[in-house]
């Protein structure tokens, strides 16, 4: 019986180390790419995420660059918002800008109400002002006819309650690089000044 008991343990040990044939674990070719476990400051090993986890995008920045609340009201929707940029970020000839919408109360409507027409379910509607060339951007389209949509987010079907929130995104043609500053105008809740570019 101690016997029995003795090659039991034995084999579950092997099989756990990856000996075995037909095992993954630590031992011969069918061992995992190892993954380095960096410690923390504190000393503690951060926790492991599954692989799925680790190959998703990368986060977007979430530091508020600049912020303006107001009461807001677009088709039959009333309630108070707050935007926060996010980032304004130059790349090449392109301006990206990134910013959340919350709803403080009441009901923000996303839907319909950054577009530029009642059926322009996007945030189209956005422009960048340049104080100092007295210019307008506009969002970039992916063309020049009738159907280019913007590069930019869709809104479709969001009706933010009390609490909720969206990221949204625009991308435009970057002003010179002497305009280190410039003023965004968010439909329905107005324009922030100075917004830095990065």
């Amino acid at each position: 019986m101690r016997k029995t008991i003795a090659l039991a343990v034995a084999a579950v040990t092997l099989a756990g180390c990856g000996v075995l044939p037909g095992r993954q674990g630590g031992g011969g070719a069918e061992r995992q790419p190892s993954q380095a476990v960096a410690e923390t400051p504190t000393g503690k090993q951060p926790d492991t995420a599954p692989a799925q986890a680790q190959q998703s995008a990368p986060p977007q920045d979430t530091k508020v660059i600049a912020s303006r609340e107001a009461e807001v009201s677009a088709g039959g929707a009333h309630g108070k918002a707050r935007a926060d940029i996010t980032a304004l970020k130059r790349q090449g000839r392109l301006l990206t800008l990134n910013w959340t919408v919350t709803s403080l109360d009441g009901k923000v409507n996303l839907h319909n109400g950054m577009g530029t027409a009642p059926l322009d379910f996007s945030v189209a509607g956005v422009s960048l002002i340049d104080p100092v060339n007295a210019k307008r951007y506009r969002v970039a389209r992916n063309g020049t006819d009738a159907d280019a949509t913007c590069v930019c987010s869709g809104t479709q079907g969001q009706w933010l309650e009390r609490g909720q929130a969206s990221t949204l995104y625009a991308v435009f043609a970057a002003p010179p690089a002497d305009v280190t500053k410039i003023n965004i105008e968010l439909p329905m809740i107005g324009v922030l000044t100075d917004v830095p570019i990065s």
